[in-house]
């Protein structure tokens, strides 16, 4: 069963679905997840109604929801930064604990790419979160960009529209506004991938903001709660690097799996590898009954 919700989050109102299993007894409580969508996209994105399904499947209490400024979430639209979606995830978090069919000491978090990277630093900040599922996410925002913007040139490119875009600010105090493409290039092929109504303009301060973003430096806090990390072992998008150098940081118990047959919107592709893999985990780590 899905049903429309909304939540406040630093005093605006978010847009949320909750999916409830179909075998939910009354006055039953349930583990939950919270499904974070990727990079100015929104709750309706294929990999993260396809993720909701699953685990309201599998017997999980499901919350996705539009994040600040993105889909149909108040906010300034497009105007994204990364420790205001921590503090989104938390607040949703805050909601789903005080649901009579969630048991609160169990709510977990699972994200793809940007929602990755906000899961793994809210999960080390926010000792609520019961544990992380973080598919193609990234640790140090500047270490992700060089790889993304691989050439001198590019790299040139990138730098100096973060430096205009201070200038810009400086100067008028308005936002220098930047294709999206410009920040996170992602190839022809995959744009389909994206969400249905994803932003494709942003203010040079998000780019700014993800840039200075280190899940690098929670991510060992999570522990002993557990983490599970995936990626495509030849991801188009977030180079593959960022969940390698994530698993070193963290600490047990945590697992890392790259798989080769999948991309960047790993979820979405619903691929029966991926999922058996994430239905395993989860039955050794949050099972549904304790």
């Amino acid at each position: 069963m899905e049903t429309k919700v909304a939540f406040e989050s630093d005093g605006l109102k978010l847009s949320g679905i909750v999916h409830t299993p179909s075998d939910l007894r009354h006055g039953e409580r349930r583990p939950a997840f919270l499904v974070l969508h990727g990079f100015g996209g929104n709750k309706g994105g294929e990999g993260t109604i396809t993720m909701a399904n699953k685990l309201a499947h599998w017997g999980y209490v499901a919350l996705r929801f539009d994040f600040r400024g993105c889909g149909n979430s108040q906010g300034e639209r497009g105007w994204i930064l990364c420790l205001d979606q921590v503090a989104d995830t938390s607040n949703a978090l805050s909601y789903m604990a005080s649901r009579s069919d969630v048991d609160p000491h169990r709510i977990a978090l699972i994200g793809s790419s940007f929602g990755a990277a906000v899961a793994l630093f809210t999960g080390g900040k926010d000792k609520r979160v019961a544990a992380v599922i973080s598919s193609g996410g990234w640790g140090d925002g500047e270490r992700k960009f060089r790889r993304q913007h691989p050439t001198p040139e590019s790299w040139s490119r990138f730098t100096n529209m973060l430096e205009e875009g201070r200038r810009h600010r400086a100067q008028t105090g308005q936002s220098l506004m930047v294709p999206r493409f410009d920040i996170v290039p992602i190839p022809e092929r995959l744009r389909s991938g994206m969400s249905q109504g994803s932003i494709m303009e942003f203010p040079a301060e998000t780019a700014q903001s993800m840039y200075d973003f280190r899940a690098d430096d929670e991510v060992g806090n999570i522990a002993p709660r557990p983490l599970l990390l995936l990626h495509s072992a030849n991801d188009s998008v977030t180079p593959t690097q960022e969940s390698i150098e994530l698993f070193q940081r963290a600490k047990h118990p945590t697992e890392l799996h790259l798989f080769s047959e999948v991309d960047h919107f790993m979820f979405g592709e619903e691929n029966a590898r991926v999922m058996h893999l994430v239905l395993d985990w989860l039955g050794r780590y949050v099972p549904v009954h304790r």
